[in-house]
């Protein structure tokens, strides 16, 4: 017979592997991971501040795309390097909750900002005479705010339609956080409305965000047919190529296991692709931003030349 939700006091993680041998090897590797997803993330924050040169709409946007991704990635990693090296991995059930809020949170939060971060390509292609006046300081706090409320905002609704389920029998999660597809499994209760919740969440919040790149890649790959020169074009494109890397990694990933989840695959799996985009994806950005950035290297250059005066 099911129990009521609230005699459900904590859930047991089983984590990433349960093969022992693997344990320190893995340990390493993701406290390796999430070290520099915190450097290298922190590090292009305070360089956007610090540098004039990056204070544009578009550095703005990717501040705080990097302030998501640490949090992004702080709402799972810490609990899971703590679990390595216990023998039995336990999480509060409203433990549970808030890492699950926070993570959903934040993911829908980037959704919208990567939405934003289109439409700021978009108006630096299609108008860059008017780009300083249509992205102006208000429109891109306006944007940046919207993007943490409908994020929070789906964080909230999934939590309540998920924690609301009555749970029985085994408390396992077989993962090594609390997401979505296990936490299901475990409901005694019917799952169709808290389902039919979350998938009207999703398309409202990632639909409308990926409708929002499309329409906006759209009308950058038409507004750079228009421009004659070969090399025109190629600056123009290497404006929105970090973006475009960054939104088809994160949406891939996503999609990726949304369908596969569907499908019914193994946890394995899952867990696998849940590592991707909630770990190795916030440590790629960065990198993926800098590589072939010019504004960024000439700041990081400009950077170490006032440390080296200083010393």
């Amino acid at each position: 017979m099911g129990r009521n939700i609230s005699t459900m006091t904590n859930f047991i993680l089983l984590g990433f592997s349960e093969r022992p041998e693997l344990q320190i090897f893995l340990f390493v590797l993701f406290l390796g991971i999430y070290f520099m997803t915190l450097a290298w993330n922190l590090g292009l924050i305070v360089l956007i501040r610090m540098e004039s040169q990056l204070h544009s709409p578009m550095y703005f946007f990717l501040g705080n795309l990097s302030f998501v991704d640490i949090a992004y990635t702080s709402s799972v990693a810490p609990k899971m390097l703590c679990d390595f090296f216990k023998a039995r991995k336990t999480i509060s059930f409203v433990g549970c909750a808030v890492q699950f809020f926070f993570f959903i949170g934040m993911g829908g939060t980037e959704c919208c900002l990567l939405a934003a971060m289109a439409y700021d390509r978009y108006a630096a292609i299609s108008n860059p005479l008017l780009y300083a006046t249509i992205m102006s300081p208000t429109l891109c706090a306006g944007m940046a705010v919207t993007a943490f409320a409908g994020g929070f905002l789906t964080g909230l609704v999934q939590t309540t339609s998920i924690f609301q389920l009555h749970f029985c029998g085994p408390r396992v999660i077989n993962h090594f956080f609390c997401d979505l597809p296990p936490l299901l499994v475990l409901s005694c209760s019917s799952t169709f409305v808290s389902q039919v919740v979350n998938f009207l969440v999703v398309c409202a919040v990632g639909g409308t965000s990926a409708l929002v790149v499309l329409v906006s890649y759209g009308y950058i790959i038409t507004a750079i047919m228009k421009i004659h020169s070969t090399q025109g074009r190629m600056k123009a494109f290497n404006t929105c190529a970090s973006h475009l890397t960054t939104v088809i990694l994160f949406y891939g990933s996503g999609l990726f296991s949304y369908l596969h989840s569907s499908a019914g695959y193994s946890r394995d799996q899952d867990k696998v692709v849940s590592m991707l985009y909630g770990a190795v994806i916030p440590m790629l950005n960065p990198i993926i931003y800098s590589l072939r950035n010019k504004e960024i290297k000439d700041a990081l250059k400009n950077s170490r030349r006032r440390r080296s005066r200083c010393l």
